[in-house]
């Protein structure tokens, strides 16, 4: 099935407050008034600060002073990532099943492209004989915090699951993203020539 197109949001953005919610409620896409506690929204929230994060490494790929067209590249998926990360926050924001049906969302195509970027970053990397510490490069810490927000994306995402159904396309995205953050953060090392430090639970100081 190839990717649905959806019109561009019919939105007109003019004030930046309308206290609408003054009294700690917020309105689910379906007309649902929920408390800004919710689940729903602290999922779309967190989403949010995620996409905030994959800015800043869109932002430190943009800083790096090297020709290197596949630096640029990813750079630009980067944004593909954003776009899609805000798309899913609108199908956890959704609550009305029929409005989901023509409302932005996340597919098959968007999993498995994301699948196909992964896998081709992945093998120019060394295979790995332990877990691979954090750090080497201020933009591999940028894509390691990406990679552990979406994974406090996806708690939240399965704590919704377990109380009314999310679409498995949400799950097995929002689980394919963090893999995706850490090959990306292991993938610049390697291009910048950066040594990885790998976990070793013996380790003393020199």
């Amino acid at each position: 099935m190839p990717n649905k197109k959806y019109n561009n949001p019919n939105i007109t953005i003019s004030k930046v407050y309308t206290k609408k919610g003054d009294k700690g409620k917020t309105e689910l896409i379906g007309k649902k008034n929920v408390y800004k506690d919710d689940i729903r929204v602290k999922a779309y929230g967190e989403l949010d600060e995620l996409n905030v994060i994959v800015g800043g490494c869109c932002q430190k790929l943009s800083e790096i002073k090297s020709k290197n067209i596949k630096l640029k590249t990813l750079n630009q998926e980067m944004i593909v990532v954003q776009n899609e990360i805000f798309n899913l926050g609108n199908m956890l924001a959704t609550v009305d099943e029929v409005m989901m049906e023509n409302m932005p969302q996340i597919n098959q195509d968007n999993l498995n492209n994301l699948e196909k970027k992964i896998n081709f970053y992945n093998k120019k990397l060394p295979n790995l004989s332990s877990f691979v510490l954090p750090g080497g490069s201020e933009i591999n810490i940028w894509f390691n915090l990406a990679r552990t927000v979406s994974r406090r994306c996806e708690r939240t995402i399965v704590e919704i699951h377990k109380k009314e159904p999310v679409s498995d396309i949400v799950l097995k995205y929002i689980n394919r993203l963090s893999d995706a953050f850490f090959v990306w953060g292991r993938w610049i090392n390697f291009n910048l020539k950066i040594d990885e430090e790998l976990w070793n639970p013996n380790k003393e100081a020199k």
